[in-house]
């Protein structure tokens, strides 16, 4: 599927506000950047950091005063399959060593304290895809998309006595639970095509059977339709703006459409 993603940011950022902004397209295999524009103003002048090895792609810049950052680009993600339920789970010494990161707890994943509820939940269904798909239907089942209930320091562990939350604490949870199943998982930032309303998306990719497959516990957005742009161990690793210093959002639009041929 191509796909044409836009993101438009209008911030007021004190003098000399150094920042690491992760809005572009991830280069990974399964999409391909077909074109893109990146165009900061006033001061257009930026860093730009190589893919990194799950690749994700940073710039760099410092901003002063009321800055505009646009970013837009036509991107083939192929065609991506949902997760099947078939698909095995590996042991850990058959993982690869970059996989490994990803099986234990994160600042807003402490999938350590989950073990006894994920394997008395789960632990009766088939390993992998299968016991994925059940994580998947229990957050679905016990957890209301809510905005407004939670914040950027609530963990997993709040949104499960909570049992409310938006995107991104639905894939905390997803990660937690999968991880105290063994089951490697990681955080990813997306731009999602029929998202409503429109904003950054965050989903969550589970290993199995050798390779990642993404999945998306809050059932907003199509699997096919997601542009991936950051990957990390949770939220804390995607933010799409870090800065050494607050700042203020003016504006603030995200798209993601089907591109015309």
């Amino acid at each position: 599927m191509k796909l044409k993603v836009r993101s438009d940011l209008l911030y007021d950022f004190p003098a000399g506000t150094e920042a690491i902004i992760s809005i572009q397209a991830a280069a990974s295999p399964d999409q391909q950047i077909l074109s893109e524009n990146l165009i900061i103003s006033p001061n257009g002048q930026f860093v730009q950091d190589l893919p990194d090895e799950r690749g994700e792609r940073r710039f760099r810049a410092v901003f002063s005063g009321e800055t505009r950052i646009v970013y837009e680009s036509v991107v083939d993600n192929g065609s991506r399959i949902p997760l099947p339920s078939e698909v095995l789970q590996r042991s850990w010494c058959d993982l690869p060593q970059g996989v490994l990161p990803y099986l234990t707890a994160s600042r807003y994943c402490p999938s350590d304290k989950f073990f006894a509820f994920a394997n008395r939940e789960f632990g009766w269904i088939a390993d992998g895809g299968a016991r994925v798909h059940a994580v998947l239907d229990w957050i679905h089942a016990n957890v209301d998309y809510i905005a407004g209930v939670s914040d950027s320091e609530t963990t997993a562990e709040r949104t499960f006595v909570d049992r409310a939350g938006v995107c991104r604490d639905f894939s905390h949870l997803g990660i937690t639970l999968c991880r105290a199943l063994n089951i490697p998982a990681r955080a990813v930032s997306a731009y999602a095509w029929q998202l409503n309303p429109p904003d950054f998306h965050a989903v969550f990719e589970v290993y199995l059977g050798g390779g990642w497959w993404v999945v998306d516990p809050t059932r907003l957005a199509p699997i096919d339709g997601l542009v991936r742009v950051g990957i990390g161990r949770d939220a804390a690793d995607i933010a799409f703006l870090t800065t050494n210093g607050p700042c203020q959002c003016l504006a603030q639009s995200v798209t993601a459409e089907l591109a015309v041929e």
